[in-house]
């Protein structure tokens, strides 16, 4: 320990004359260390005394050679030592006791697994078959999955490829059909979909298998190749976070882009790492609050699962391949990892962004981190991806730094060497083109429209305008935002499938197509049997805000619902997850229809990117479970909805302006994409053909289809007065 001679102890003095602050004072500070007779003289009172009075202290004083203060402040710094001791080893057994309590829990678990019927020697039967039968049907996913696992390891070793077990016959799931007959839970009679005849020409040959991911062997020099490869883009994102003009600029609507001129200069970078000399080049830079802690967004963002949550309008598909460096436990700065992902924007018109990439965390300082992106060619794997774009990510991420009350100030960085190997859908082409479809803003975005509804989630007071006291509790808001969140996460899944599916031209209207896509579906939380999904895109000359707010207005449903025959809907239950209040969840209730046991859950989003109305049928027994608090995992789902986004282009390629339904110009900036005054709507469409397993779809069906899709199509626009747009 070090004192001044002036008295004080533990790193400064304490209590000296009023002239101590001044610096001339402490410049003539003059400091020592207690010798090995006084520190063992003292160590011996203090087991004898840990709180001498004063007469004590200054016969030790006067024994030591040492100022009363300085004893006074030693035996302090002392007994606070001692204190934080304590503490450390009553943490360290509380933290020993908390593991045997979680062993004994897992012990405890196990031994339930394996109780056994007294009377029949089997398992016991829980009263609920309904719910039984879904479990073991995500049970079955699970051991299909980790079977597939298996069969690719062995096949690696014997050197051929492991004959799998045939498929199980799916169960009959008969409580709740939302086959055509009653979809929507509106009691509409329609058309029956046959299910004996062929498939369409050509249906068959739009079905691919799976990307089949490497069994990845990577050595040490692979691994030292990686992790110069991620140190190099680690410094290229810093400098892109840190500059500012000339390399970035600024546009009139504050969107900055990146200037190429500058960056060529700066980083002397290779001309393109594509070899098609009609790439295209998107780099866009937008900065936020988020509210969300620093540490908590950078595990999300290590975690594949975590990742697809955050943002499952933008990510269809993300994979950890290989965690090359597993980092510093607690914080992830060092973390590298090998990742597959694929980037969608919600319609069926736009291709996917399919790539191979490292991403790599580093604490930059404390409460900081930085995670950046590079993209990483596996050789022979870009054959298999089925995208007729093909995109390589140069160093693009985030800066992440903490902020007080638990917010995060995101700083992102997007830039994209792009090849188009068939053009761009003409609805799309100004959207993709301006960067703004796989942009830093529409990343940005969402992350702060997700995060405000993780907050939502996790506050504890009750924030419902519960209309007819249905949702009971906080644990009830709770299951019912998991519910919907599920319901969002299947729609934005099914517009780009990553099972294999590719989609098919059913019909060429005069102002847009219909595609659709049939597929099995076997995933946990979903009706079991084939689904056929259907989409088309269509443009309205009208700002993005006001299509998404008559979509999700209750009042206005009838006039684009055709399933609901007109008739009026009432809200019964709203919870708002954001701060706008098109950020909500509704659950509707139809009057005048013949199925009363039906409801419509519905969740609306809206950010600057653009703006989803999603809704799914749920009958009575399924809502009263998920507002009682119970987990809804098991409650099937099969959404449809509509996707709103800005067409990309600026006001002036608008000439005159439209006259939207509401009487507003919309040449004027008032929608959500900035400068666009007109909207791309994408109405999609989710039908379950049947619970038989190898369903077809027939051409009565594609009939039902179009004539469903260009039936809302038509109410949409009379009811928008875009009938002639």
């Amino acid at each position: 320990m070090e004192f001044s001679s002036g008295g004080g102890g533990g790193g400064g003095s304490s209590g000296g004359d009023p002239g101590d602050g001044s610096d001339s004072h402490r410049r003539k500070k003059r400091y020592h260390r207690h010798t090995a007779h006084q520190i063992q003289r003292l160590e011996s009172m203090f087991k004898e005394c840990p709180h001498p009075d004063e007469k004590t202290r200054n016969q030790l004083s006067r024994e030591l050679n040492l100022h009363p203060r300085q004893i006074k402040f030693w035996f302090q710094n002392r007994r606070t030592q001692m204190k934080a001791q304590h503490e450390r080893a009553d943490n360290c057994a509380l933290r020993a006791e908390n593991d045997k309590i979680r062993c004994e829990n897992i012990a405890i678990r196990e031994a339930l697994k394996n109780v056994i019927c007294p009377s029949c020697g089997g398992p016991p039967v829980s009263e609920d078959s309904y719910f039984d039968e879904t479990k073991l049907r995500m049970e079955n996913a699970h051991l299909k999955e980790e079977l597939d696992r298996v069969s690719s390891i062995a096949a690696k070793y014997i050197g051929r490829p492991i004959s799998q077990l045939p498929p199980v016959q799916p169960i009959h799931v008969s409580s709740l059909d939302l086959s055509m007959a009653s979809f929507g839970g509106h009691g509409i009679p329609g058309p029956s979909l046959d299910l004996d005849l062929d498939l369409l020409p050509g249906s068959s040959s739009s079905v691919i298998p799976n990307l089949a991911f490497p069994s990845m062997s990577i050595s040490d020099m692979d691994k030292s190749l990686m992790a110069d490869i991620a140190a190099n883009a680690m410094d290229e994102l810093i400098r892109l976070l840190q500059s500012n003009e000339p390399l970035w600029i600024k546009s009139a609507d504050g969107r900055e882009t990146l200037n190429l001129e500058s960056y060529e200069r700066m980083f002397q970078s290779p001309n393109t790492h594509l070899k098609n000399p009609n790439i295209r080049i998107e780099a866009s830079r937008d900065s936020g609050v988020v509210i969300m802690n620093g540490l908590a967004l950078v595990e999300m963002f290590m975690d594949a699962n975590k990742w697809v949550e955050l943002f499952p309008t933008i990510v269809s598909r993300a994979r950890t391949m290989e965690v090359i460096s597993s980092g510093m436990l607690g914080n992830q700065s060092g973390t590298l990892l090998l990742m597959y992902e694929e980037l969608q924007v919600l319609s069926a018109l736009v291709p996917t962004r399919q790539f191979y990439f490292l991403r790599f965390c580093q604490q930059i300082e404390q409460g900081s981190w930085a995670i950046v992106d590079v993209s990483y060619d596996i050789p022979h794997q870009e054959s298999q991806f089925t995208s007729s774009c093909k995109a390589y990510r140069l160093p693009s991420g985030c800066l992440i730094q903490d902020m007080p009350n638990g917010y995060s100030k995101v700083t992102w960085v997007e830039h994209w060497e792009v090849e188009d190997k068939a053009h761009i859908h003409r609805l799309y082409r100004d959207l993709v083109h301006s960067g703004l479809a796989f942009g830093a803003e529409r990343w940005l975005s969402t992350l702060q429209r997700i995060c405000e509804r993780f907050a939502c989630l996790m506050v504890t007071g009750n924030s419902t305008r519960d209309l007819g006291g249905v949702i009971p509790s906080l644990e009830g808001k709770k299951s019912m935002m998991k519910l919907a969140q599920r319901m969002v996460n299947n729609f934005c899944s099914s517009i780009n499938p990553s099972n294999g599916q590719q989609w098919t031209t059913l019909s060429v209207l005069n102002e847009f197509e219909v595609r659709a896509t049939l597929h099995k579906s076997t995933d946990p939380g979903q009706p079991n049997g084939v689904v056929l999904s259907a989409a088309a895109t269509i443009w309205l000359p009208i700002p993005p805000q006001i299509v998404f707010n008559f979509f999700r207005d209750e009042r206005t449903r009838p006039q684009w619902d055709v399933l609901s025959n007109q008739n009026p809907v009432q809200e019964v239950a709203h919870i708002a997850n954001g701060s706008h209040p098109g950020n909500c969840i509704s659950v509707l209730r139809a009057f005048n229809t013949s199925q009363n046991n039906m409801l419509i859950l519905q969740e609306s989003c809206i950010d600057s990117s653009g703006s989803l109305v999603v809704y799914c049928p749920v009958d009575l027994p399924a809502i009263n479970i998920a507002m009682s608090g119970e987990d809804p995992s098991y409650i099937p789902l099969l959404p449809s909805g509509f996707t709103i986004s800005p067409d990309g282009r600026p006001d002036h390629d608008q000439a005159g302006g439209v006259t939207g339904g509401d009487g507003a110009s919309t040449s004027s900036n008032t929608g959500i994409g900035g400068n666009s005054s007109g909207s791309l709507i994408t109405v999609v469409f989710q039908i379950l053909v049947s619970n038989l397993p190898h369903a077809r779809m027939s051409p009565e069906s594609v009939t039902t289809v179009n004539n469903l899709i260009g039936n809302t199509v038509h109410q949409i626009k009379a009811a928008l007065n875009c009938s002639t747009s």
